[in-house]
């Protein structure tokens, strides 16, 4: 084990020890696993004491290790997080401990973030753990096999996705669905490589013309191909009829560079090359996904008659993109529970306030508090709808949000000073849901205040906290007047 700190190290030697003599269902020695766990995480970036907690995260369940033992050698943070994996693992299996408190739901998804929402490094660390028991799931029996996938598929991928963990949500997806449907996985394998075949020269074609160019302008670039994956273009293909034709982002020439404006010269140069489509350009950048997403993506059509894709991103989006909130921790260059314990969690981007949420409700069930879960569940987990502004941006909100929420997406101010909204071109009240590919318009006026009302009409997280914050700095106390 090169280039290892002392501490690691020390982990490794501690957890070899303590599974000495067991196995996995491979035969291989047990340690095998928590050492895989412990490279995803350094793969990720992840700090000393997820490391750490990664390689003894089944030691105090499954040895003789205590919780003890392992903060006297490794520290409180690292006993901390190693307890919270173990809870997480007994959450999972049960929720017991929970059940009093959240009798109104059988969600052991829910219960599970509430369970380690203390320091939303357990969830990272378990994600690894998920991701390398999906990696070996060849060697349990095909009943087992389902079930983990299954619940892979329907609970570990959408976290993935809340932590922006592009690439780990991608790979539980794809070994998730491959053990759930074979066929039609294979299938759909099978659709995609023939579909890379016959546009393979004229997307290499297409690739050059835009390298020459950016190589002419002197602009510092790095390129890569992305093909969608299995499981997203299944998705794709039922909202279309099945119709492949229809997905034009199959294939996309992704294109990363030094900085933001940069970018925006980037797609100035592809449009001067190729005809975008009508209604086919999506500003991640100006209008990030509120998951924290960034990136220009814009279809052309080029002289050959090649539907392609663009990407366009600068280096710290992309790894954002894949690594999410594990790049959080790298770029920020301190732990995101710090920014709780020292009362800094304003500090949080917008993406991430469903990590404050959680903090709450796992404070407010420690005191015994009893929480109404129902809103924290379908703003963590509901299905994404996509609609548009009157110029045909698109705006990505949660299932169940109305125009409000569309007007803070916009900016806090166009919120505050909503008076009503047009959608598809119809007067609507503020209440209304808003639909997949609705077209909406906010109408405004300089006098018009945000008033304790419009709690009921908001239903993202995002929304939600721009408007306490603003009807707090009106009437102070105003907006925890409804939950």
């Amino acid at each position: 084990m090169q280039n290892k700190s002392k501490r690691i190290q020390q982990a490794i030697e501690v957890a070899t020890k303590a599974h000495e003599g067991q196995l996995r269902k491979t035969g291989e020695p047990y340690i095998i696993h928590p050492l895989a766990v412990m490279k995803i995480l350094e793969e990720w970036n992840m700090d000393e004491d997820s490391i750490i907690a990664g390689v003894l995260h089944d030691t105090v369940e499954d040895t003789e290790l205590t919780l003890k033992n392992v903060e006297e050698q490794f520290g409180k943070d690292v006993a901390f997080l190693v307890n919270g994996v173990t809870k997480l693992g007994k959450a999972r299996s049960g929720m017991k401990n929970l059940d009093e408190y959240l009798p109104e739901t059988g969600d052991n998804l829910l219960k599970l973030l509430i369970a380690t929402g203390q320091d939303i490094r357990v969830l990272i660390i378990k994600l690894a753990d998920r991701l390398h028991n999906l990696r070996t799931l060849s060697a349990l029996p095909p009943v087992k096999q389902q079930k983990i996938a299954r619940e892979s598929l329907e609970v570990f991928a959408p976290l993935a996705d809340r932590l922006q963990m592009g690439r780990v949500r991608v790979e539980i997806e794809e070994t998730s669905f491959r053990y759930i449907d074979p066929k039609r996985y294979e299938e759909l394998k099978k659709l995609t490589k023939e579909r890379l075949k016959m546009a393979d020269k004229k997307l290499n074609k297409a690739k050059h013309s835009v390298e020459a160019l950016l190589k002419k302008e002197g602009i510092n670039y790095t390129c890569d191909g992305r093909v969608k994956s299995i499981y997203s273009l299944h998705k794709k293909l039922a909202k279309y009829d099945q119709n492949i034709d229809r997905v034009y982002d199959l294939i996309a020439l992704r294109f990363i560079v030094d900085d933001v404006t940069t970018c925006y010269l980037v797609l100035g140069l592809i449009h001067s090359l190729f005809m975008p489509m009508d209604g086919r350009i999506k500003d991640y950048i100006a209008m990030p996904k509120q998951n924290g997403y960034q990136s220009i993506h814009t279809t052309v059509i080029t002289k050959d008659k090649q539907v392609v894709e663009f990407q366009i991103r600068t280096r710290e989006m992309h790894d954002y993109a894949e690594r999410g909130l594990a790049a959080t921790f790298f770029y920020n260059e301190q732990k995101l529970t710090s920014a709780y314990t020292e009362g800094r969690i304003s500090r949080l981007p917008s993406n991430l306030l469903w990590i404050k949420e959680l903090q709450e409700t796992a404070t407010k069930l420690a005191s015994g508090e009893k929480v109404d879960t129902k809103k924290l569940r379908l703003a963590l987990f509901a299905d994404k709808i996509f609609v548009y502004t009157p110029k045909g941006d698109i705006i990505d909100l949660p299932q169940g949000s109305m125009p409000l929420d569309f007007a803070y997406r916009l900016h806090s101010e166009i919120g505050s000073r909503c008076t009503g909204a047009i959608v598809n071109g119809k007067m609507v009240s503020l209440n209304t849901k808003l639909k997949q590919g609705d077209i909406v318009e906010i109408i405004t006026a300089k006098n018009q205040k945000p008033n304790p009302g419009w709690l009921d009409k908001v239903f993202s997280k995002h929304a939600r906290h721009k408007l306490i914050s603003q009807l707090n700095s009106i009437l102070p106390g105003s907006g925890k007047k409804k939950k």
